[in-house]
């Protein structure tokens, strides 16, 4: 039996309702909507938060070794050689495997992904129109050093200094696009491929054609119920790089250009997804194709007084994520808990493929062919050495430590869905927190995080 091509969209910061088809009116997303309509949306999907503050390098090793936060290594820096990945893993199955675009975990894991390539960002970030890339090289030979957080554009200079070629006024979104386009129309053969589309978008600096930020007035936008001048305390990271892209205290005017802005970049990624599914529809390849849509972590963007990733509120934590294609139900919904760390299993079943050992992630299937099947019933969050949380169907608890100061949020989300009332010091929730807690030391002692650095000095009061 032929196995059925893998397609994966792969988005830079896009939080989790943001797409037209579940419900955001605001934007204009058909090539989102399409897969909507044509596959199953897991519509409580989450990252389990960040080891850094450049919160998607954890996020994107956990997608692609099926592993949780604390078992990663260095933080999704690389990726330890016993540890397989996705890539990896299609590869030695018969899969041809192409990459392009963001790459924020070793030249070595990259080279182990992929049997082919182009235009490949080996970063954290850039400018979109000036994308210094790399060809691909099958010897896996990148003379060049993944960055760790990058804080400024500047940097680029030196961190990519060894590149390959810096595509002057070409757009990020649509170099990505066109190199996987070359890539189906060149793949004449009979094998299956894995075909991995890692955006830059809508990442800051959100520049974009200006047909696409037309098509958003910022005197139209509506702020977020759960818009602040500023966090009502120090969550531990309140002046890191993505704080600082709006002035304090927050601005309704500025917010809404912020949101205008990231609304175009979306919709600008999604009219480069529409050309890559036409072209699978006009060469015949579409109806064997699994596509998978999903975002590495969401943003703030002035909700709870917040610009970045760096938190465990939903904004921060809960992103898109479709299946569709062969053995997958159309227009349907799934509100289970995910990980994106359940992409690789949930894979691996769809295409008959053995799990390798180290996957941790549990496969989304059973859930995706009967909706009373659930994947999880709770999660566990977490934050640097700074913010612990956990999730159960109704109720989100975090705990802070910073500087010594310990603080506690208690979240009702089926009444308050913006996280907005804090029900930590109502006498009547003790029991509730009691019970969260525990759950959160089960998940702690589960995933080893009392045994890093970062966890020790949460729990344990231990400075890094």
């Amino acid at each position: 039996m032929s196995r059925p091509n893998i397609v994966f969209f792969f988005t830079d910061d896009q939080r989790f309702d943001t797409i037209r088809a579940l419900g955001n009116t605001a934007i204009q997303t058909p090539a989102m909507d399409q897969l909507v309509a044509e596959g199953t949306t897991f519509t409580r999907a989450h990252i389990p938060g960040g080891t850094s503050g450049a919160v998607c390098m954890p996020s994107r090793a956990m997608l692609h070794t099926g592993r949780t936060l604390f078992h990663i290594h260095k933080q999704g820096q690389d990726v330890s050689p016993e540890h397989v990945l996705l890539g990896e893993h299609l590869r030695a199955n018969g899969y041809h495997t192409f990459g392009t675009g963001k790459w924020h975990n070793g030249a070595s894991a990259y080279a182990r992904s992929f049997s082919h390539g182009a235009e490949i960002l080996f970063g954290g970030m850039g400018d979109h129109w000036n994308v210094p890339a790399y060809d691909f090289d099958p010897t896996g030979a990148y003379d060049t050093t993944t960055p760790y957080c990058p804080d400024a554009f500047h940097s680029n200079e030196v961190i990519y200094r060894n590149c390959d070629h810096v595509h002057a006024g070409y757009h990020s979104s649509e170099l990505f696009c066109d190199a996987a386009i070359d890539f189906l129309e060149d793949h004449d053969s009979s094998d299956p491929f894995f075909l991995y589309i890692s955006f830059m978008a809508p990442h800051d600096p959100r520049t974009m054609p200006r047909e696409f930020l037309d098509m958003y007035d910022p005197d139209h936008i509506e702020l977020p119920p759960n818009f602040l001048g500023g966090h009502p305390f120090d969550n531990g990271d309140l002046h890191l790089r993505d704080e600082m892209l709006a002035a304090f205290p927050r601005d309704p005017r500025e917010i809404r250009r912020h949101i205008a802005e990231y609304y175009g970049m979306i919709s600008h990624l999604d009219a480069q997804i529409g050309r890559v599914i036409d072209t699978l529809k006009e060469d015949g390849r579409y109806d064997s194709t699994i596509f998978v849509f999903a975002g590495d972590n969401g943003l703030a963007l002035g909700q709870h007084g917040l610009m970045g990733k760096q938190s465990l509120y939903d904004h921060s934590v809960r992103v898109p994520l479709i299946f569709a294609g062969p053995g997958v139900p159309k227009g349907e919904r799934r509100d289970t808990f995910a990980y994106l760390l359940d992409i690789f299993p949930t894979l691996c079943d769809l295409c008959g493929l053995q799990l390798p050992e180290s996957v941790e992630g549990q496969s989304l299937v059973p859930s995706i062919r009967d909706a009373a099947i659930p994947a999880r019933d709770s999660l566990y969050l977490a934050y640097t050495n700074v913010q612990r949380g956990v999730r159960d169907e109704r109720y989100k608890l975090i705990d802070y430590h910073v500087n010594g100061v310990a603080t506690t949020q208690l979240f009702d989300l089926d009444q308050d869905p913006w996280e907005v009332h804090d029900l930590s010091r109502l006498p009547e929730h003790a029991s509730t927190i009691a019970r969260l807690r525990e759950k959160m030391t089960a998940f702690r002692d589960r995933w080893d995080d009392r045994a890093t650095p970062l966890g020790a000095s949460f729990w344990d009061g231990k400075p890094l």
